[in-house]
């Protein structure tokens, strides 16, 4: 390989292990929560259910999650939400779009949730065609999948408050 040949690709190396990338091993060594991640953004740790592994989040705000295979739970009985093992999309203060790896039943049809903001103290999740605003208090505590948060606090059932705005 030539002396040029070489010198790219260490420039090259050098661009890929300096790339703002955050995980649960960065911060010299500590380990810091996807779940400490979201809350810099302004987001309450419940959106995502316990047990994510690992994540990723670069200097633009692409994140990535990973749980240890696909999560469902039910929420009061009245909604069926689904992760996938890979959270996908893109995070800023307010608001996660692009997002991928996550779906709602409603009625008898499985939406994606493609995009969240949090407008005060209610977030927005929206389908594409349809969104639907909760009251931040709902998602403090982080649903375990399976059970979602009935098997929070010793087996009581917590309920979640309904939308407080839906749209079609």
């Amino acid at each position: 390989m030539s002396r040029t040949g070489i010198i790219a690709v260490i420039v090259l190396l050098s661009t890929f292990s300096t790339s703002p990338t955050l995980s649960a091993a960065a911060n010299g060594g500590e380990s810091r929560s996807v779940y400490d991640a979201i809350e810099d953004f302004n987001f309450p740790m419940g959106l995502l259910p316990k047990g994510v592994t690992g994540y990723e989040l670069d200097g633009n705000g692409k994140f990535r999650a990973y749980l240890n295979g696909s999560c469902r739970f039910s929420l009061e009985g009245s909604y069926q939400l689904n992760y996938k093992s890979t959270i996908t999309g893109t995070i800023s203060q307010n608001k996660l779009s692009s997002l991928t790896g996550v779906s709602v039943k409603v009625l008898f049809l499985w939406l994606n949730i493609v995009e969240v903001t949090r407008s005060g103290d209610n977030l927005e999740f929206s389908v594409g065609i349809a969104s639907a605003a909760f009251s931040i208090d709902n998602f403090y505590e982080c649903p375990q999948c399976g059970c979602g948060l009935d098997c929070v606090n010793g087996g009581q059932v917590r309920k979640i408050k309904m939308p407080l705005v839906s749209s079609i």
